[in-house]
């Protein structure tokens, strides 16, 4: 690890706390849930390296940051607001945006409304794709027998109440049963924590507590995501989901617009996401929507944490995708 600093900055309202590595052209890293910044600490190391500033928050509502106490002061913009605050609080006219799960609508988002501000686009799992015809609301399934994980955790203070009563085994059971390690999609008896919730159960109820941590989870990082949540709470994090539908509704003002900047998508061939009806025809769609989409790739074997799980392939596509922003120039 070389010079990497962590400090708070004031950004749109906010008190956000960021870790930071390098000096550089400037690359935000934005993590998901139930992330915190340190989900790119195999990124910080290689981007420094290569010659870049990296700067990964801990968003609104995670980890050390500021966490608004209104619901409803959680949709993608007011994140988005964020980031460009944080631009600007880092002294840049400009940055590449990377990000991983929720990260990654995020910053699909960021590139889509503010290409001035955000020259370039790299997403983790979750690939472009234009306005629903419906609400998410409306849209996903919900049984006599079982509801979609985000209606369940748009449930008040239920999930919040699961997930904190002992924050150690939520985690290990979330980043396992997400991962590759807990074997093929195509396997409907892998575990997969964003799916179906039987009715009067929990999420975590249907997932394994793992004997021995995955391979590419140390004991010691699991600690500081457990330490970040017992501090934060996961309310913060599952009121992004709460504003799907605020979200649906204020993509209304830009319903069609496409990403006009240069992007990358890559996932993990274990990624849960992959699991979901039409999201292979949704990747397959994505030049229409990001014409300038220079590659997209599936990395063998990993899962959802696709940064954390297969750091070689990512940050080696992450390094040479900014290297050919910086040849156009």
């Amino acid at each position: 690890m070389g010079n990497r600093n962590q400090r708070h900055v004031e950004a749109n309202g906010l008190r956000l706390h960021v870790t930071e590595e390098g000096e550089g052209p400037l690359v935000l890293l934005c993590h998901g849930f139930p992330e915190t910044a340190h989900a790119w600490r195999h990124q910080l190391s290689a981007l420094a390296k290569a010659g870049f500033h990296a700067v990964a928050p801990d968003l609104r509502g995670y980890g050390s940051s500021d966490s608004p106490a209104a619901a409803a002061d959680f949709t993608t913009l007011d994140v988005v607001g964020d980031l460009v605050a944080l631009v600007d609080a880092e002294g840049a006219r400009e940055a590449v945006i990377v990000g991983g799960d929720w990260g990654a609508t995020i910053a699909w988002q960021a590139a889509q409304v503010r290409p001035d501000r955000f020259r370039a686009v790299a997403a983790l799992g979750v690939p472009m794709m234009g306005r629903a015809p419906v609400a998410p609301s409306r849209m996903f399934p919900q049984t006599a027998e079982a509801v979609f994980y985000t209606h369940y955790f748009d449930q008040p203070d239920v999930a919040e109440q699961e997930f904190e009563r002992d924050v150690a085994s939520t985690l290990r059971k979330i980043y396992f049963a997400a991962s590759g390690s807990a074997g093929s999609r195509a396997d409907p008896s892998t575990p997969n924590p964003f799916g179906m919730v039987a009715r009067g159960q929990g999420l975590l109820d249907a997932l394994p507590d793992p004997e021995a941590l995955p391979p590419w989870l140390e004991q010691a990082d699991l600690d500081i995501f457990v330490e970040s949540f017992r501090k934060s709470g996961f309310r913060g994090g599952l009121n992004y989901y709460r504003n799907l539908d605020r979200n649906w509704m204020l993509q209304g003002a830009f319903a069609g617009k496409r990403v006009d900047v240069p992007a990358l998508f890559l996932v993990g061939e274990r990624d849960t996401g992959l699991a979901i009806p039409g999201m292979e025809q949704i990747i397959e769609a994505m030049p229409g929507l990001v014409p300038q989409l220079r590659s997209s790739t599936v990395i063998p074997g990993a899962g959802h944490w696709l940064q954390q799980e297969a750091p070689g392939a990512v940050n080696a596509a992450l390094i040479q995708f900014l290297h050919s922003l910086q040849d156009d120039e």
